[in-house]
């Protein structure tokens, strides 16, 4: 397809495919995503040879075209994320787990591509009192799981981590994987990555946990949306266990049964 004749993404089109997201993964797409989609998108309609956005939307639109509207998901959601990314929860973790002398389970409940995990495993590593801990992973993002899962990432990702910790916790990549380090095996064997939905109910045998981290996510939902996801993981973690969301979101008028202990940061009681 020649770069001189893009096509355009009609108005139907954006629309369609807001209420597809929405229905499938609970994210509104705001009018000012429209760039950013036709653009994620543009992949496919080279992969498909096709001319206009309309020709994917048949595509899509066809119930046996589970696969295809699955890519989509992948290719539209937001998964930016970095290691020790808001540093500050990472110092109550590491303090929280110093205190505890029992078996300690926790959940990233929107691991992306997986370094909000193993920052958690870092942490535990360095600081749990029990040598019997684990973490359990989930994105909606098939595509971000399978990096997850290799754990393996850009040199440069580590640029924020404490000193001495690349060393304990990583592997540098040697020949074909230089410029890369990949997390310890023992580490990748703490943590577990499976796809989970947050806007339908949590499959049977999902915790219950000690800490949930439910960062970033709360923002892309509406209020009653955001109600019902913190219902149902508060439910999953234990009387005395952590919630973080992230710095910009908000509990307020939620109703929950948890004790704010400093800003974004909460217990169940």
């Amino acid at each position: 397809m020649p770069t001189s004749h893009l096509p355009k993404l009609s108005d139907a089109d954006f629309r369609g495919l807001q209420q597809m997201m929405l229905q499938a993964s609970g994210i509104r797409m705001a009018e000012q995503k429209r760039t950013l989609m036709a653009g994620r998108l543009m992949c496919r309609l080279r992969a498909l040879d096709l001319d206009s956005y309309s020709a994917y939307m048949q595509i899509l639109n066809d119930p046996r075209e589970q696969e295809e509207r699955r890519l989509v998901i992948d290719l539209l959601t937001t998964n930016e994320t970095y290691f020790f990314r808001e540093p500050q929860h990472f110092q109550v973790l590491g303090e929280w787990l110093g205190q505890q002398r029992r078996p300690v389970h926790m959940w990233s409940a929107a691991s992306s591509s997986g370094q909000e995990a193993f920052t958690m495993a870092m942490v535990t590593a360095e600081h749990a009192r029990s040598a019997d801990w684990s973490i359990f992973a989930s994105d909606l993002s098939r595509r971000v799981l399978e990096t997850a899962r290799r754990g393996a990432y850009p040199m440069e990702q580590a640029d924020n981590f404490p000193p001495g910790w690349l060393k304990r916790h990583c592997q540098r990549g040697v020949q074909d994987s230089e410029g890369l380090f990949r997390m310890s095996q023992e580490l990748r064997h703490r943590v577990t990555f499976a796809e989970v939905n947050l806007m339908r109910p949590l499959p049977t045998g999902v915790g219950p946990f000690d800490v949930i981290f439910l960062r970033n996510v709360l923002i892309y939902f509406a209020q009653d949306e955001k109600r019902a996801i913190t219902q149902r993981l508060v439910e999953r973690l234990n009387p005395g266990g952590l919630l973080f969301i992230g710095h910009a979101e908000s509990l307020h008028g939620f109703d929950l049964p948890l004790l704010t202990l400093r800003p974004s940061v909460f217990e169940r009681q």
